[in-house]
């Protein structure tokens, strides 16, 4: 009775126990025992034959059957052929499978690989000596203080007393299920260690899953999508610090949307290759940068509240059609990043919050636990599991999705104890301090793994402090990184530019100052989706002046960036001029093309694009200081800076000079290293980008005249706000 009870509150901790064939060699008796609780008659099938066994009797008159049978030689491999009142059906007993269920968990704390390979729903083949193997799904999940823990699904119409899962030493819950396929929805129904059931929870290690309301994850089969980008793979493991790499960020949802109506159904990733791929490659970007793409509930959390780390949100369709739009990308000559969200997790019910009843992958102290700028739960970096389930979804997403890297969001606020907490609301390491040495040596680890098992790809932190060496090596003290973005800079340039110009004199260090520490990281300059949201104001709109000093001085600070060392970032909408801040759930205004001044702001960041990938003296060397001088940096009263880029054999010279006031000047003299021909190869003013084609030589010549500490110089007609790269021809 006790079993029975067991079985049908869904309390079984050890099913293997008492469910499945057990033999007894000495005499020969096969027993099988099984809870089938929609059956009435119960008959063995043994595969290997076609011939009955026999039939199993009803205990007590329950759900519970069990039978003995004299068999010649075991194991046998068996199906039930079922009978009720609806007619009958053949089921194989997943309990047969102990040995194959337990694979699941053998060296599973061996590589951190093993985590997506071994848990969640793969499917197997089972070779146990038939014609055919059997197809099957094999269930793992982690949920060490449950007291039981069951698979549901529209397999067993959501009954939790149908398939209790068998409970290892190691904490994980395991089950092979024959005859379950891709496209299965199923969840896990909990008990915690008081036996009191929990929100049913979404698989941790799921690859697909549902939207709002059920959030089921569903059984996916990785290998059935074929990957055509192996040429694009082999060439992807050049040197990325001496390639260009100008990023387009954008958010999948509010890119564009079909038909007039701005707010109907999303691009699927399908449509996205369509469309998104021609206008990256038109408009000249190297890279595209997708906000969180692992799936998350809510809409207005951009992805940055994920609870489905390895599977990609499903609002645009199957992890196939996102494997295609990576894969079109690929063959398009466009990397893809994604940005990575290992900081939190939201405490949402079918999530990983109190995922058995207990703390299993959040910190339990609230004041290391919980994060209050986004009310989210923070992962325990303390623990094997937590930092081993992590690390394994790095490297997931390079492995399975083929991604070109990892744009790590909030590294600061894993790298810090006291990240936006007052005293007392925080717990100092045991040195006293406040770094977070879990946190740290997690991201030294993920950042170790990526590189050595995916040299293609690439890692680039969001930390906005001071942190040192975030971007260099591991064995040299540093997170890892390969890129951090310059939060520095941008801060700095955009408070700068958002000045009167009769006023930036004051603020000349402003836009000055980043380069005092350029070089000590691999920077990504970022004009991000965090700049144009919650009442910041486009990028458009952040620059002062009438309607036409805002277009210039929104392209003098394009042409300054580009200029600038480190790699580009932009954000959807910034190469259009769009008017309005991001609205996630809206269409960027693409209506604003119709107008030449947003058709000019459009054809300089084509423009840009094309010089910075066409000229290696603008990308070669944004991480050495070899690459870049300063000709002028101290000319506050004209607010002018004019710098020169090289390229790493020094042949290549691109000089630039930028006037960040709307006053002109002609006969500006610039000083230049070498004797010879310069040319004009880009002007901002230009007509072309609606600017007031201010009278400039396209070609100049050098004088020996000393200026700027150089030994030549070149006279040439400054526009009004604007930026002119000037190439040394020789």
């Amino acid at each position: 009775m006790q079993l029975e009870h067991a079985l049908k509150q869904a309390k079984c901790t050890f099913p293997f126990a008492h469910l499945g064939a057990h033999f007894q060699p000495s005499n020969s008796i096969f027993t099988v025992t099984t809870w089938l609780p929609n059956a009435e008659k119960v008959k063995v099938i043994d595969l290997a034959s076609g011939k009955a066994l026999g039939s199993l009797k009803k205990v007590s008159g329950s759900h519970l059957f069990r039978g003995e049978f004299t068999v010649k030689q075991a194991p046998l491999v068996y199906a039930f052929e079922v009978g009720n009142k609806q007619g009958q059906y053949q089921v194989i007993d997943p309990y047969q499978f102990q040995d194959q269920a337990y694979h699941a968990v053998h060296f599973i704390d061996h590589s951190a690989q093993n985590v997506y390979q071994q848990l969640g729903a793969q499917l197997v083949d089972l070779d146990v000596g038939l014609d055919a193997p059997i197809q099957a799904t094999r269930f793992a999940v982690f949920a060490p203080n449950a007291s039981a823990v069951s698979l549901i699904g529209e397999f067993n119409y959501w009954d939790g007393s149908c398939l209790p899962m068998q409970k290892t030493d190691f904490g994980y819950w395991v089950l092979v299920v024959p005859g379950i396929q891709a496209g299965a929805k199923y969840k896990y129904q909990i008990k915690d260690a008081a036996g009191n059931e929990l929100p049913h929870k979404a698989d941790p290690v799921g690859f697909y899953a549902e939207q709002y309301p059920s959030h089921t994850s569903v059984v996916y089969d990785h290998k059935q999508y074929q990957w055509q980008d192996k040429a694009w793979l082999k060439k992807a493991k050049k040197d990325k610090y001496q390639q260009p790499m100008s990023i387009y960020e954008l958010h999948m949802a509010s890119w564009k949307r079909p038909g007039n109506d701005s707010t109907e159904r999303y691009l699927n990733y399908r449509e996205l290759a369509d469309t998104l791929i021609p206008y990256i490659k038109d408009m000249g970007y190297t890279h595209i940068e997708l906000l969180p793409i692992s799936e998350f509930p809510f809409d207005g959390s951009w992805g940055y509240q994920p609870v489905g780390l390895f599977a990609p949100t499903s609002r645009f369709g199957s992890p196939d059609d996102f494997k295609f739009f990576v894969d079109q990308c690929h063959q398009n000559g466009i990397a893809v990043i994604i940005d990575w969200v290992p900081a939190h997790f939201p405490e949402d019910g079918h999530g990983l919050a109190r995922f058995d009843g207990t703390h299993v992958y959040e910190y339990e102290d609230p004041r290391k636990g919980w994060h209050p700028d986004w009310n989210s739960c923070i992962y325990d970096f303390g623990k094997d599991t937590v930092r081993q389930f992590l690390v394994a979804n790095a490297l997931f997403w390079v492995d399975k999705y083929h991604i070109d890297g990892l744009r790590v969001d909030a590294v600061a606020s894993m790298l810090y104890l006291d990240y936006s907490r007052e005293e007392g609301e925080w717990i100092p390491n045991v040195d006293g301090g406040n770094h977070n040495y879990e946190a740290i040596s997690f991201l030294q680890w993920m950042n170790k793994e990526v590189y050595e098992k995916f040299p293609h790809a690439m890692t680039i932190a969001e930390e906005s402090t001071s942190f040192p060496k975030v971007s260099r090596p591991v064995f040299e003290g540093g997170l890892g990184f390969g890129f951090k973005w310059n939060m520095g800079w941008m801060h700095d340039s955009l408070h700068y530019i958002a000045k009167d110009p009769s006023y930036r004199r004051y603020h000349h260090n402003e836009i000055t100052f980043s380069m005092v520490y350029a070089f000590d990281e691999n920077f990504v300059l970022p004009i991000s989706h965090d700049e144009v949201v919650h009442g910041k104001g486009s990028l458009l709109r952040k620059m002062p002046g009438d309607e036409w000093q805002q277009a210039a001085n929104l392209r003098a600070y394009a042409g300054f960036m580009y200029a600038h060392p480190g790699k580009k970032l932009n954000f959807m909408g910034n190469e259009i001029g769009q008017s309005e801040e991001w609205n996630h759930d809206s269409s960027i205004n693409w209506h604003l093309l119709e107008f030449e001044k947003h058709q000019g702001i459009q054809n300089l960041y084509r423009d840009l694009n094309k010089a910075y990938r066409k000229y290696p003296a603008l990308y070669e060397l944004d991480h050495n200081k070899q690459g870049f001088e300063w000709i002028d940096h101290g000319n506050a009263d004209q607010s002018i800076l004019s710098v020169l880029r090289k390229s790493t054999d020094a042949k290549q010279k691109m000089y630039v000079l930028i006037n960040f006031t709307p006053v002109p000047y002609d006969n500006f003299k610039l000083g230049v290293q070498d004797e010879g021909a310069y040319q004009l190869i880009l002007n901002t003013d230009d007509k072309k980008y609606w600017g007031s084609a201010y009278k400039t030589s396209k070609k100049m010549q050098s004088v020996p005249e000393t200026w700027n500490g150089q030994p030549h110089s070149v006279s040439v007609n400054i526009p009004p706000l604007a930026c002119l790269f000037i190439l040394f021809k020789g």
